[in-house]
C-alpha cells in the first residue's frame, strides 16, 4: 500500500475537509496524489480556488499540491487509502452524536474495494471504530474486515489558531488492525509528520489516548474554575494566586475560563458515555464537566450582582460582550460558552446586549445561537465583558474602554488579561 501511494499508482482520499481534514489533505498532497472530499459543494468550490473555508490556512498552503477537491462520491473510487476526518459532536443531552462519522463511513463503504485501507482521525470513545464503523463498512462493501480491507486509527492533534504546534510538528499516534496495517499506516503518516509517529499497540489504545488528552485538560481547568469560585468568596484574585503558586517548578499551569469548542468541551462526554455503558459511573470526569458547563452562567450572575451593587437595575442596563468564538484568534464558534453568558443575562431581563467579535461570521452566529453581532461597540455600556482574548482586544487600553463605559461601569475580564491595566473601572475576573 505504502509503495503504491508513494509511486502515485494509487490515491489517498481525505473525507471531511474542515479544520482537521484540509491541513492533512494538503500535507499529503505534497507527497502523494490526493482526493479531497467534502459533502458541501460551496466549501469545495472555495478550496478549488485556494481558499480555506475555516480561515486557518492561507493560499500558499495550496501551492504545489497534487489534490482534486470534490463533493462527488464517484471520484473516491480512485482512492485505496481513506482518511476520515469528520466532526464527532454531542447532542442536546450530552450524548455522542455519531451521525457525521457514520455518514462518512457509509460514503467510504460504498466505494471500498478489496485491499483498501480506512484510517479514522475523528475523536471517539474506545471501541467505536471497530464496534460501530467497521460493521457498517462490511455491510455496505460486502467485504470482510482484516481479510479484505484494513482499518486503523490515528487521532487528530491539530490545535486551531496555533501557529507553533502545527500538524507536522506534533507527534502522531498511529495504529492498525493487524501488524501489517499498523506498519503501513505508520509509514504513510511518517511521510508528512516531521515529529515522527508513536505506534500504538491497538486501535482501542489509540482511541483511548486521544480522548484522555482532552479529558485531562478539562479536569484541570475545572479545578481552576472551582478555585476561582472559592477565591472570589475570599475576595482574592485567582490569577494572582496562580502567579504566586506558579513559582514552584512542578506546579501545573492551568487557568480558569470558559471551556467550549469541539474538543475539550465535548470529548469527556464520549468517555463518560462508554464508561456508563460498561456499568461504571465516572465521578471526577462528570464533576469536571458539570463545573465547566456551568461557568457561563456563573460569569453572567456575577456580572448582574456587580451591576446591582453599583445601583443599576439590570432591566435598564446595556451590556457589551467582546468575543464569541470558543477560543482566541479563531473564527470557530462551535460549542462556544459565551452563548451561555448571553442567555443567562437575558434570563435576568437584560435585553440590550451588544456582541462584537474580530473573527466570527455574523451569519453563523445568528444561525447557531439566535443572536446577532455588531461590527463595533456603540454608545455607553453598564457592563463590559471581555470573553475572548483575541489579539485585537489584548492591546486595548483602559482609556479605550472608558470611551464606552457609563458611570460605575462594571468591567468583567474572564481571562484575567487586564488586571494590571484596569485601575478606575469596577474590575472583576475569574
Amino acid at each position: 500500500m505504502f509503495n503504491e501511494l508513494v509511486s502515485k499508482k494509487d490515491k489517498l482520499a481525505v473525507i471531511g475537509l474542515g479544520y482537521v481534514g484540509l491541513p492533512i489533505a494538503l500535507e499529503f498532497a505534497k507527497k502523494l496524489a490526493v482526493v479531497g472530499f467534502d459533502i458541501k459543494p460551496d466549501r469545495v468550490e472555495l478550496m478549488q480556488k485556494g481558499i480555506d473555508p475555516s480561515k486557518e490556512l492561507d493560499s500558499k498552503a495550496f501551492e504545489g499540491c497534487d489534490i482534486h477537491f470534490t463533493s462527488g462520491i464517484d471520484d473516491l473510487r480512485e482512492a485505496t487509502f481513506f482518511v476520515v476526518a469528520v466532526p464527532t459532536p454531542i447532542d442536546d443531552h450530552n450524548l455522542p452524536d455519531l451521525k457525521p462519522l457514520l455518514a462518512a463511513t457509509e460514503t467510504v463503504g460504498k466505494v471500498l474495494k478489496k485491499g483498501d485501507y480506512v484510517v479514522y482521525e475523528s475523536t471517539v470513545y474506545p471501541g467505536c471504530t471497530e464496534e460501530d464503523c467497521v460493521p457498517l463498512l462490511e455491510k455496505l462493501s460486502g467485504l470482510t474486515y482484516v481479510k479484505d480491507f484494513k482499518v486503523g486509527f490515528s487521532p487528530e492533534r491539530i490545535n486551531p489558531g496555533d501557529k507553533e504546534h502545527t500538524l507536522t510538528s506534533i507527534r502522531k499516534i498511529t495504529s492498525g488492525c493487524d501488524a501489517e496495517s499498523a506498519e503501513e499506516i505508520a509509514n504513510t503518516y511518517e511521510l508528512i509528520i516531521k515529529a515522527g509517529v508513536h505506534r500504538a499497540s491497538s486501535i482501542k489504545v489509540a482511541e483511548a489516548a486521544k480522548i484522555i488528552e482532552n479529558t485531562q485538560r478539562d479536569i484541570n481547568i475545572a479545578f481552576m474554575n472551582e478555585l476561582s469560585i472559592i477565591f472570589n468568596r475570599l475576595g482574592i484574585n485567582t490569577y494572582e494566586v496562580l502567579e504566586a503558586a506558579g513559582t514552584k517548578w512542578n506546579f501545573l499551569k492551568f487557568f480558569p475560563g470558559l471551556v467550549g469548542g469541539h474538543c475539550i468541551g465535548v470529548d469527556p462526554y464520549y468517555l463518560v458515555y462508554k464508561a456508563k455503558e460498561l456499568g461504571y459511573h465516572p465521578q471526577i470526569i462528570s464533576a469536571g464537566r458539570f463545573i465547566n458547563d456551568s461557568m457561563g452562567g456563573y460569569v453572567a450572575k456575577q456580572t448582574v450582582k456587580k451591576m446591582i451593587a453599583a445601583n443599576k437595575n439590570p432591566k435598564d442596563t446595556r451590556v457589551l460582550i467582546m468575543g464569541v468564538t470558543f477560543k482566541e484568534n479563531v473564527s470557530d464558534i462551535r460549542n462556544s460558552k459565551v452563548a451561555d453568558v448571553y442567555n443567562e443575562l437575558v434570563s435576568f431581563g437584560i435585553t440590550k446586549i451588544d456582541v462584537v467579535d474580530a473573527y466570527a461570521n455574523p451569519h453563523e452566529v445568528q444561525e447557531e445561537y439566535g443572536f446577532s453581532i455588531v461590527s463595533e461597540p456603540r454608545g455607553k455600556y453598564d457592563a463590559i465583558i471581555v470573553a475572548v482574548s483575541h489579539n485585537q482586544y489584548v492591546k486595548l487600553t483602559e482609556e479605550w474602554f472608558k470611551g464606552y463605559a457609563s458611570p460605575d461601569c462594571v468591567f468583567i475580564d474572564i481571562k484575567g488579561i487586564y488586571r494590571s491595566v484596569i485601575k478606575d473601572l469596577k474590575y472583576w475576573s475569574l
